[in-house]
Formats: structure tokens, C-alpha cells, sequence
């Protein structure tokens, strides 16, 4: 995440090669950028709570085709490996850090001269124009990411030109950055749609999962770079990738001019220089602030890492531990996002070891010692992390459950129109969750009031899957076990044709009516 932060520092540094300022693209791409960072919440629990569980399911089957051979087996296995591999490129898009990568000079040019051969079936309908210049431009990147990457943005070019055309492939260098351009005369995108154009599962294609696309954009800006796209339909599309010419950062200590006294101890030493500390963190944190609204300013960042400083400084640990869980609930209140705490506190550190290193180099420090120390160090403000971050996601669940709880009881709102009678109306979307919630709040109530009937009027379900009919008309059945007559008023066509392919038969403890009007004339 925290190439997100060095992105936008760039957006804000670099120029156009005519000097003017490129502040028009930093809106879009932090737009993208925010559309990118929802991924990795979405993918933690995909991972645990789809992936895993499909997995299982892929080898109970792969096992019963050893014992029995049926086409259907086939397909349901295949389907499983599709289903599957999308939730993994779900899982690359989010974390890229998954696949353990160094970073290499690589020179593109001779990567999409390599791409290229892959689409030599293509070659005779499509005619592909080079302008290599400053071929021998070095950047440093995750090689296997980007050539994924760059096939993928040469697929989708390739797809876009239905019949004849021409893709053209530039690529040169100005100023500190390397740009790369692929343009094709394919049919397209709509102008509403462009700025969909990275979103997971958004496609303009017939068939496809947006994925690729998605790819694409994370690994672009995981790298510090930004991507252009402009496109006319019946015209064609052109994408235009800027990258750094080196986006590296140096690691490491520095020598700093801070004022030291013989004899003095790390806590005394640093209380001489507190000023000097201030201002080398501010120098750090300058750009995050300028990522900071309205909202989070109400919070002064850098008095709380001032008094952060003077708790590590004096070892005590424990009112550390109890700040960072004070200050999550506060960042949590106050929606501070999580990158931005943590690219603060990684300035922190940052100055935080640089003092650390002048100090015990005036003192003279063995190796063991600065090993000691660095443990110790990172120990408490990994620590620090942990709290902040366990009191943060302890609030945010806590305001999620009470919102869900809320929501819950507004979804399942049976109406009392008599001492033994009352109306369920249902409306919105009924998925899985919301029919269990109905199920369990419905039958409780039934229970409670002793409702001996109910109306439960579907005319307002906007959608209902195949397994939720189903999971709806077994509640049902189970009004009548608490001797309660259902009556099922606007039930739509669809509705009725998935009843009829599952074989639902209501017994004669229900009634169905066309209305809910129809149900209150004749019962009430």
C-alpha cells in the first residue's frame, strides 16, 4: 500500500516535458487507486471463505470420477478450475506481494519484442508498427508482473479489432520517466465507460472476467508508474504508460548534524535535539498530509508521534500499548485510513533509527549490542502496530455489527394487523444471509405474538437466486410447523418457473394469491 502514497508524491512532483504541472491526472488516478485498495479487504475473505472451500469440493469430485465416469462430473470439475482460477487472479491483483519477485533492471523494449511472438497467428489480419526509441532504457520491476501485464494490454488490443487493423507500439524516454504506448484501431471504448476501465469484473467484452485490465492497472502503480487511456468508439483506444526511470528508494541510516554532549544518555540526547526530530519527521510526512481532508485534520498526527517519541524514548512500554489502542478507536472514528498511519509510522521509524544510529555512534556500540537494540526497538513499535491496528478493526466490526443489526431488524418487518394475524412484506435483494435472517426472525416471531397467519408478500423482491427460492419456501413449510397458515401473495413468473425446475409443491398449509390486496379482502 504504501506505493500508493509514492505515487501520488510523484503526481505531484513530476512535470510534463513542457513544465507545466500534471495535477489533472492525480484525481483519475487516485479514483483508481481507491477502486484497487478495496480489492485486498474483498480478497481476505474470498480466500477463506470461497477459495478454500471450492478447493475441497474439486477433490471430493476428482475423487469420485475415479470410481464413476459421467460427462456431468467433467463439467463440474471444469467449471470449479474456472471458478477457482479467478478467485486466485482476484487474490494477485490484491496482494501482489503473494508471489515472491525481486525487483531487476529490465529493458521493455526487448520484453514486448518477446510478447509479441505469442501473437504471431495474429500477425496476417493485424499489422503491429514499432517506434522503439531509446531502446536501451533500463527500469527496475518485478519482470514476471509486468510482461503478464503488457500481454495483457496486447490481448485486449488484438481482441478490439474484429476484422483488419493496425496496433502501434511506442515506446521512449523524456525527462526521468520511460513511457510506453500501445494504440490499436479496434472499435473502442465508451467515453462513460472509461473510467470503469481497471474495475475487478467490469468488462466491455462478451465473454471475459475484467480481470485483466485489473491486472494491469495494480501492477502499473505497484511499480510507481500511471496509465493514460483515451478512446473513440469506431476509432480506437491508446494506452499510455509513464514509469520511473528508477523508483528504488535508498535504505538505510543516515549521518545527521545533531548536538551531543559526552556521557549523555539516548533520552537525554534526544531531548536535546526534540526540534531537530520534529522537523526531520515533518520533512517525512509533508506529502501525507497533503493526502489528509477536512475530517482527519481534527487530529494532530504529529503531537501524538511526539508524545509517542518521548514513551519509546523512556521505555514505557506499557502506556504505548494503550495509546495506540486509544489512538485506533480515535483514527477509526475519525475514518483515518490505514495506509496513511502507516506510511507515518514508517517515517517514524525511520527518523526514530537515524537518531538511534548518530547517538550510539558517538557511544560506540558492538555488533551484539546494536542487535539487541534493534530488536528491542522494532519490538515495541511493532507492538505500537498490533494495538493501533486491533483497536482500529475492533471499532469498525463494532460499527458494522450495529449497522448490520439495524439493517437486519429494518429487513424483516412483519406488520401485526390483528391479534392473530400479520403481514411480512419483503423487499430488495434476497440473498442467502437476508433469508436466514428471515427465517430467524420470522419464525420467532410467529412463536412470540402467536401469529395463526401470516401474509408474506414477494411483489417487491427485485432478485432472487435459485438457491434462495428454495431456502424461502422450506421457511415456509416451517410456518406451518408452528401451526401457522402462509399466504404467499406476488409470486413473479420467474419466481414460479424456478419452482417448478426444483420440484417446490406447496402443501395445504399454504395459500398463494396473486396480490397482496387479493390475500387482505378474503382474510381479514
Amino acid at each position: 500500500m504504501n506505493f500508493r502514497l509514492r505515487l501520488l508524491r510523484e503526481e505531484r512532483k513530476s512535470l510534463r516535458p513542457n513544465g507545466q504541472e500534471k495535477n489533472k491526472k492525480a484525481p483519475q488516478t487516485d479514483n483508481t487507486l481507491s477502486r484497487l485498495a478495496s480489492i485486498g479487504q474483498i480478497a481476505a475473505g474470498i480466500a477463506h471463505e470461497v477459495r478454500n472451500p471450492l478447493t475441497a469440493v474439486k477433490g471430493f469430485l476428482q475423487l469420485l470420477q475415479e470410481e464413476v465416469s459421467h460427462s456431468y462430473l467433467d463439467i463440474a470439475c471444469s467449471e470449479l478450475d474456472q471458478a477457482i482460477a479467478t478467485l486466485q487472479d482476484l487474490l494477485q491483483v490484491s496482494k501482489p506481494d503473494l508471489e515472491d519477485e525481486p525487483y531487476i533492471a529490465i529493458n521493455l523494449c526487448s520484453e514486448l519484442e518477446s510478447l509479441l511472438y505469442l501473437f504471431q497467428d495474429q500477425i496476417y489480419r493485424v499489422q503491429i508498427v514499432r517506434n522503439f526509441r531509446n531502446s536501451d532504457e533500463i527500469i527496475y520491476g518485478k519482470r514476471n508482473q509486468l510482461k503478464k501485464a503488457f500481454f495483457n494490454l496486447l490481448k485486449n488490443a488484438f481482441e478490439a479489432i474484429p476484422d483488419k487493423g493496425i496496433i502501434t507500439i511506442e515506446q521512449y524516454r523524456v525527462g526521468d520517466f520511460v513511457y510506453v504506448v500501445i494504440c490499436d484501431t479496434g472499435v473502442g471504448v465508451p467515453k462513460e465507460k472509461l473510467q470503469l476501465l481497471g474495475t475487478p469484473f467490469f468488462t466491455t467484452k462478451d465473454e471475459g472476467t475484467g480481470m485483466g485490465l485489473t491486472q494491469v492497472f495494480s501492477t502499473i502503480y505497484q511499480h510507481g508508474g500511471t496509465i493514460d487511456v483515451k478512446s473513440k468508439e469506431g476509432i480506437g483506444t491508446t494506452f499510455t504508460i509513464q514509469f520511473p526511470t528508477e523508483i528504488r528508494e535508498q535504505i538505510g541510516v543516515i549521518d545527521l548534524d545533531l548536538q551531543y554532549v559526552k556521557g549523555q544518555s539516548f533520552k537525554e540526547y534526544f531531548l536535546l535535539n526534540q526540534d531537530r526530530f520534529k522537523e526531520l519527521f515533518a520533512g517525512e510526512t509533508k506529502d501525507i498530509n497533503q493526502l489528509m481532508d477536512d475530517s482527519m485534520q481534527k487530529i494532530n498526527l504529529h503531537d501524538i508521534f511526539d508524545k509517542m517519541a518521548k514513551l519509546l524514548v523512556e521505555d514505557r512500554q506499557h502506556e504505548l500499548v494503550m495509546l495506540a489502542k486509544e489512538l485506533g478507536k480515535i483514527g477509526a472514528k475519525n475514518d483515518v485510513p490505514l495506509v496513511i498511519k502507516l506510511e507515518m509510522l514508517q517515517a517514524f521509524r525511520k527518523v526514530y533509527w537515524n537518531f538511534l544510529h548518530n547517538y550510539y555512534k558517538h557511544v560506540g556500540l558492538d555488533m551484539e549490542g546494536v542487535f539487541q537494540l534493534g530488536i528491542k526497538t522494532n519490538f515495541i513499535l511493532d507492538h505500537y502496530i498490533f494495538h493501533y491496528f486491533s483497536s482500529y478493526i475492533e471499532y469498525k466490526d463494532e460499527l458494522l455489527r450495529s449497522h448490520r443489526e439495524t439493517i437486519d431488524d429494518l429487513s424483516v418487518p412483519i406488520i401485526p394487523l390483528s391479534a392473530s394475524m400479520a403481514v411480512l412484506p419483503i423487499v430488495g435483494t434476497l440473498d442467502t444471509y437476508r433469508a436466514k435472517k428471515v427465517q430467524e426472525r420470522t419464525l420467532n416471531q410467529i412463536a412470540s405474538l402467536k401469529i395463526q397467519k401470516i401474509i408474506i408478500d414477494l411483489s417487491g423482491v427485485a432478485f432472487m437466486d435459485t438457491a434462495v427460492v428454495g431456502h424461502l419456501f422450506r421457511i415456509v413449510e416451517g410456518i406451518g410447523l408452528l401451526g401457522c397458515k402462509a399466504i404467499v401473495t406476488g409470486i413473479r413468473p420467474e419466481i414460479a418457473n424456478t419452482m417448478i425446475e426444483l420440484g417446490i409443491a406447496f402443501t395445504e398449509k399454504v395459500d398463494t394469491k396473486a396480490t397482496l390486496q387479493q390475500a387482505l379482502e378474503e382474510y381479514q
